[in-house]
């Protein structure tokens, strides 16, 4: 399916049902991320439940340490 995730279209696989599936896809799943889908920003605890479709919009911002 194709997404658009931070102004880039990406084919992402089919078999990538919710949020939390993505961000381990992208390979973000163990890093702090703060995801809008569609414009509505959620809620980390809804990532596990909140669907990906094909033909969303995404915008994911994750958070990077250092000094």
């Amino acid at each position: 399916m194709t997404l658009t995730i931070n102004g880039a279209q990406k084919e992402i696989p089919e078999e990538t049902e919710t949020i939390n599936m993505l961000l381990n896809h992208l390979q973000l799943g163990n890093k702090k991320a703060v995801v809008e889908r569609n414009g509505v920003i959620l809620k980390k605890e809804q990532y596990d439940e909140e669907p990906v479709q094909a033909g969303d919009t995404l915008e994911i911002v994750h958070f990077v340490g250092g000094g």
